[in-house]
């Protein structure tokens, strides 16, 4: 039996004695060790021969010295990722004991004191005077940003804001971080601490650059640099944030930014609006924007042992809620949108980029992570531009039709249409001029952001139109692009995809294009259970050389919860149809939960569809733009409708057909008239939810139609909708008699009295078709006569059991 001594440079003999290697032997080894760690038999045997120094080792020995050496190596691996792993912890501890005295501080003080000091300034002179000028000097800058400093210090770690932790997010060495929202304090405030494998001066400079990782800032201009005896430095910024809707104005910041280091080495970078009252620097007001204010704000970011960063981060804001429609003031009155959008948005980019560096390998298409969120930074970009059309952009507005459901904008700038590239030469120069822009807003209720999106990206035949699909793709002479995966996969929060629109072939001779056109489709907020979630579905037509400065034309979708109550935790939490129908692991939904699935939720829709142009084609295209955006509204409408009907009625300008019974009742009623008429069981389930659930998952097609004297189906469960290959909001389009051939029209004829006096039928099996006219065969069939509470005939439920296409 062989043995390995403690040395690393020596190997044991069959006999029991050891010998040591020489330095040059492990060097030779070593170098081959770093070419191939796991070298076969014929490898080792051509070492041992190109290697004279080697030659007294028998291969045996050399096959042992790798595994060795491949298990130091793993050892190594394993010891470093647990002193990782223990830093984490340890500094996440420090974080959470830090949480916990300020939490205990918080509660004492709520109730005998109000000072407000802060675990990182306590014990520190602060140099404030007691009346200090702020003026635009020096001095007064001075002043002012130190006034900054001690009221951020005092919100990120100390008690001056009561914060109430978020609902799921719960702290751990894997874990976003620790997020809270205000309560009962001015504006709208949240707050994050966490670890990011970054040094704070790293930190700091991703940071300041906002609109590198906050999708809705438009620009931060640094307009005057002061440095401070301390040296710190003082900065004056103009921000600018799009307006998330058609139907609000953008806003902007006069702010004042004060980056320092704290006595302990903490870097400390603070923002506050300067107003006039202040008597500092002033900016006038800008046309088209609403002048919000921010409360003392920013990043408090430690060094930790071991490399990377403890970073906490407030966002204070005042957005002038009073400027938009009452409707929509909960978008700016909403703490946890606030977090969703900017706090959690920025801890996520520090931990996106943290592991990029720490695995720096190509993603999806070839692209690194970083060219990944470029091209994802430009659809938010040019969708955001498209949804807000500032003048100085060059868009400008078309007359309305008479009616002002739907804005249209149009934009012949040369920086629009290049896409920001004016040399570019195989984009829009040679088939289009300008651009126009579609679009509209809407309200919805009962229909949860996450699980509408889905619905649109998954089911895009529903509502888009594939002609104008093909003249979009048209416009920019986009060509079939070769990419090695349809997905690149999840980074901050969204993913990115590519998406093949087929059958596009009747365009080839008019437009000189392949029949097949991609979309390039970013997708967020999908996650039904993430607590005030926006929602948001933007892509645009891929350029056959998909280049990195290829132009970018996007349109897209915005879903954006309106709940006046989505800062307050819900105690319970109920399930309405779409979340019951939704095909998922409903278990892992517990009832402290607020994903925004109450009865009363309600979000706002945001449509922009742009379209390149040649100019003098200006009325004809934005009379098309009119008609495609008022026929997505009207799809929009029908699947919301089907997605939510258990809360029918709810909504003054919609009612349900004469009746019409909720999802759970017409899945009770179902199983009931079986049992009934049949004598068994249908389900295996307990509770309405689980029948509705069970009857959706259930093996075999079930589907419903009406007692009417042209029947059409009303529902019908997973299995039916794909044995019948169709969506719930076409479903009602489709008659009982476009399913069957004639041998079964006249079966069906001749058997139907017998269901309405028998109550059931069983069918022998046969031959049916879907909605798209392929052949169906099925093993056989039931019919029985579905009856409501007071046992009145409400429809015919059929199961067809064993289906499969021909």
């Amino acid at each position: 039996m062989m043995a390995v001594s403690s040395g690393c440079n020596k190997v044991a003999m069959d006999n029991g004695k050891y010998v040591r290697y020489t330095p040059e032997q492990v060097e030779a080894l070593e170098r081959l060790y770093h070419d191939c760690p796991k070298p076969s038999s014929m490898r080792r045997q051509q070492l041992i021969r190109e290697c004279p120094i080697l030659s007294n080792i028998e291969p045996k020995q050399i096959k042992v010295w790798f595994q060795n050496r491949r298990c130091r190596e793993k050892q190594r691996k394993e010891a470093s990722r647990l002193q990782a792993v223990n830093r984490k912890l340890t500094a996440m501890n420090k974080l959470l004991m830090e949480e916990n005295d300020r939490l205990q501080k918080q509660t004492t003080l709520a109730t005998t004191d109000t000072s407000c000091e802060s675990v990182v300034t306590s014990g520190q002179h602060h140099l404030t005077p007691q009346h200090p000028p702020k003026d635009a000097s020096p001095a007064g800058l001075m002043s002012i940003a130190e006034e900054t400093l001690t009221e951020f210090l005092s919100k990120a770690t100390g008690t001056a804001v009561e914060w109430v932790q978020m609902p799921g997010m719960k702290p751990g060495p894997d874990s976003i971080g620790i997020v809270a929202i205000s309560h009962g304090c001015t504006g709208v405030a949240a707050r994050a601490c966490g670890l990011v494998g970054l040094e704070p001066t790293r930190v700091a400079e991703i940071l300041k650059d906002r609109p590198s990782w906050y999708h809705g800032c438009r620009a931060v201009d640094v307009l005057n640099v002061l440095s401070t005896a301390n040296g710190g430095t003082i900065e004056l910024l103009y921000m600018q944030l799009y307006a998330p809707t058609t139907l609000a104005p953008a806003r902007d910041f006069w702010l004042l930014r004060y980056t320092s280091v704290l006595e302990d080495g903490s870097l400390v970078v603070c923002e506050r609006s300067l107003n006039n009252t202040q008597n500092g620097p002033s900016m006038p007001p800008v046309q088209h924007f609403v002048r919000a204010e921010m409360l003392p704000s920013g990043y408090l970011i430690r060094p930790c042992e071991g490399g990377g960063s403890i970073i906490h981060i407030v966002d204070h804001m005042d957005l002038e809620p009073w400027s938009v429609p009452e409707v929509l003031r909960p978008l700016y009155e909403s703490s946890t949108l606030l977090a969703q959008k900017t706090t959690m948005a920025a801890l996520r980019h520090l931990r996106q980029i943290s592991q990029e560096n720490s695995q720096p390998n190509v993603s999806g298409w070839g692209r690194r992570p970083a060219a990944l969120r470029a091209l994802s930074q430009r659809l938010s970009k040019g969708f955001n531009e498209a949804v807000n059309g500032f003048t100085d952009e060059g868009w400008s507005m078309l007359e309305s039709d008479g009616i002002d459901d739907v804005t249209i904008l149009v934009n012949s700038s040369p920086a629009k249409m290049m896409g920001g590239n004016i040399s570019y030469a195989n984009g829009f120069p040679s088939m289009s001029n300008a651009v126009l822009c579609a679009k509209a807003s809407m309200l919805l209720q009962n229909v949860p952001p996450a699980i509408l999106l889905r619905f649109l990206r998954e089911h895009r035949s529903e509502w888009a139109d594939s002609s104008i699909d093909a003249y979009s793709a048209a416009a920019i002479k986009a060509g079939p692009c070769s990419l090695p995966g349809v997905r690149a996969g999840s980074f901050g929060g969204q993913f990115m995809e590519v998406i093949k629109l087929e059958s596009m072939g009747h365009y080839r001779e008019d437009m000189m294009m392949a029949g097949d056109i991609f979309l390039l489709q970013l997708c967020s907020g999908v996650d039904e259970n993430a607590v005030g979630n926006c929602a948001e579905l933007m892509f645009a037509p891929i350029d056959a050389s998909f280049s990195d400065d290829a132009p970018i034309i996007p349109s897209g979708f915005r879903i954006i919860p309106l709940d006046s109550g989505i800062d307050a935790s819900s105690p319970n939490r109920t399930l309405d149809l779409a979340s019951a129908l939704e095909v998922g692991p409903a278990g892992s939904r517990t009832s402290g939960e607020n994903s925004g699935h109450c009865g009363s939720t309600k979000s706002v829709m945001t449509i922009a569809f742009q379209f390149a142009f040649e100019i003098h084609l200006q009325d004809n295209v934005a009379a098309m733009a009119r008609q495609y955006i008022r026929s997505i509204i009207a799809s929009v409408q029908r699947v919301a409708l089907v997605l939510s009907p258990s809360h029918f009625g709810s909504h003054p300008g919609i009612r349900p057909p004469p009746g019409t019974p909720e999802a759970l009742t017409l899945a009770r009623w179902i199983c009931q008239s079986y049992r009934c008429y049949l004598g068994a069981e249908l389900l295996k389930s307990e509770g309405s939810e689980s029948i509705l659930k069970t009857l959706w998952h259930h093996a075999d097609a079930v589907m419903c139609c009406s007692l009417k004297a042209l029947p059409v189906f009303t529902f019908a469960n997973q299995a039916g909708l794909d044995m019948l290959e169709t969506t719930l909001v076409a479903l009602q389009d489709i008659t009982l008699e476009k399913i069957f051939d004639d041998n079964g029209k006249k079966t069906l004829c001749s058997e139907f009295p017998q269901i309405m006096q028998q109550g059931f039928m069983c069918l022998q099996g046969g031959i049916c078709l879907s909605s798209m006219g392929r052949p169906i065969s099925y093993e056989r069939a039931v019919a029985w006569k579905v009856l409501d509470e007071e046992e009145n005939a409400h429809c015919i439920c059929f199961m067809f059991i064993n289906w499969s296409f021909v």
